[in-house]
């Protein structure tokens, strides 16, 4: 048994460091290899904190022929000839960018770098004249063709939205910035963008139609993140400890961390990728804790679902769209879909081949139970503080069979509503009893409907299944009514455990719970 403790790379993104100090490394090279051979212009989507900096750090490694670092690597026995490249390394992630200054900022930062090497002669024009001349500069004195790699290229992008005139300063400078890379052609080796997001209509883009778009390509789907055979060929003695303690298989583990950290598929056929974030963190805590959602969302996402009316009942138990729906982002508030696939709180599940349809829904439970806490204070008063002991209440009293005590409690929650949201309409109150019945599904088996013919909500707990169903127009009486005439407790019957049918109506002009009658199920 390995009991050695080895090193995580939590939050290192240079591969150097991560090769030099002895950290565990998952092999990515030969699908290095592939990239740099195969082609020359490419775009990647990740979500955040997926790997796309240390894939470009990779990357970099490698034109700088730093063959020593690639020792025992796939790409070792790959490449023959280990040659040195001039490369442009921009790297958008390091600054929030709130004003204009702070993009001028960070171009001239990095420009000024490259202008130390390769000279001034334009240190006084436009960031696109200084960018184009240094990549000029560069093949010249070298001799070599140029290599770009550009990470997190859309960050600023990302933290304008909502902001229209900053956005269009920001598109407007970057637009001209990397248009440079078209008409630099053929002064380049490589170049390589990574991003969340890929902005479709006017935007950076439109210079750049030469990139290919590997986002969904088959053959890059394993670029960034961990599969399973690599999380076991890589991590046995983690996986080892941390079941020991756990008092489980090595196998009851991986599935645990399967339901956790698995389930990204970038395309139709791809295999699951578990988030290399989350593992890392999980292996090294010996925690399965929900770690991704820990590191904050993303502030764009936090603007967006403020401003949107989408029904957000269909994003959560998942929804069918054509490819061009999601892939792309548009400026759209009434249509949040594509920035949350691109974000990583979607994925593909399943796909229609005869309609081209994708069905998108939550990877895995970290960002399924992430997502519905961090929504729940847009819809309710309550707070992150609050959260948990009300969900933890809540399924307490279910447990004791304490129907009215959970629902003078759900009452209590409605009744601290805030004048502002107390105004909202009916769907959104359809929301808030989707949402508290969802968020109580990490504790205990609940099933929340909204098609007719089936009950509103059932929870199961040991000893009780409850069957939930709320009345916005008639009383309670007609919700037990419903229950019982409309079958909703028959496919619960073999089950062997007590069930409670629980009837509610909902005050219009209360704008809360009003009356609910409650009857043991036969």
């Amino acid at each position: 048994m390995n009991t050695a403790i080895r090193k995580m790379p939590i939050g290192i993104q240079s591969f150097e460091e991560i090769r030099k100090d002895d950290y565990v490394y998952v092999d990515k090279t030969e699908i290095v290899y592939n990239l740099v051979t195969m082609g020359k212009p490419y775009f990647l989507s990740r979500p955040r904190r997926f790997g796309k900096s240390l894939l470009i750090s990779t990357l970099e490694a490698y034109f700088l022929g730093k063959k020593e670092l690639f020792k025992g690597l796939a790409i070792e026995k790959l490449e023959q000839n280990w040659l040195t490249y001039p490369v442009l390394h921009l790297d958008l992630n390091a600054r929030k960018y709130k004003k204009v200054a702070d993009l001028e900022a960070m171009l001239n930062q990095h420009l000024e770098i490259w202008e130390a090497t390769y000279g001034k002669e334009k240190n006084d024009r436009s960031p696109e004249e200084r960018f184009a001349n240094i990549i000029r500069q560069a093949k010249q004195q070298t001799d070599r063709h140029v290599v770009v790699l550009i990470d997190e290229y859309d960050k600023p992008l990302l933290q304008a939205l909502g902001n229209e005139e900053l956005l269009d300063a920001y598109r407007s400078t970057l637009k001209a910035f990397y248009g440079v890379l078209k008409s630099a052609d053929p002064f380049l080796k490589f170049v390589f963008l990574t991003g969340v997001t890929k902005f479709a209509q006017v935007s950076v883009f439109s210079d750049l139609n030469q990139l290919m778009d590997i986002s969904m390509h088959p053959d890059y789907i394993t670029a960034c993140g961990i599969t399973e055979e690599e999380l076991v060929a890589n991590f046995q003695p983690e996986l080892e400890r941390i079941a020991r303690e756990s008092h489980l298989t090595d196998k009851e583990i991986v599935e645990l961390m399967k339901k956790k950290y698995d389930g990204y598929h970038f395309n139709e056929r791809s295999v699951g990728m578990f988030n290399p974030f989350s593992v890392l963190n999980a292996l090294n805590s010996r925690r399965l804790d929900y770690f991704w959602f820990q590191t904050g969302t993303p502030t764009f996402l936090v603007e967006l679902l403020k401003k949107s009316e989408y029904d957000l009942r269909k994003l959560i138990d998942g929804l069918e769209t054509q490819a061009y729906a999601f892939t792309e982002y548009r400026a759209d508030a009434n249509n949040p879909i594509p920035l949350i696939y691109q974000s990583g709180y979607l994925t593909i599940k399943d796909y229609d081949r005869e309609f081209q349809l994708y069905k998108l829904e939550f990877p895995n439970e970290e960002v399924r139970y992430g997502f519905l806490s961090f929504i729940a204070p847009f819809y309710t008063s309550i707070t992150d503080d609050d959260k948990g002991f009300y969900i933890g209440k809540f399924i307490q009293e279910l447990r004791a069979g304490k129907v009215d005590a959970f629902l003078t409690r759900l009452r209590a929650f409605f009744a601290d509503f805030p004048y502002e949201l107390n105004a909202r309409t009916e769907r959104h109150y359809q929301v808030v009893f989707y949402l508290v019945f969802k968020l109580m599904g990490q504790f205990c088996e609940t099933e929340v409907r909204s098609a007719r013919g089936r009950a509103d909500a059932v929870v199961k707990t040991k000893d009780y299944i409850y069957v939930f169903e709320f009345k916005l127009d008639g009383s309670a009486f007609d919700a037990l009514e419903q229950i019982e005439h409309t079958g909703y407790l028959i496919p619960y019957t073999a089950e062997g455990r007590q069930l409670v049918k629980v009837g509610v109506s909902f005050d219009a002009g209360e704008r809360n719970i009003g009356e609910w009658e409650i009857e043991n199920g036969k």
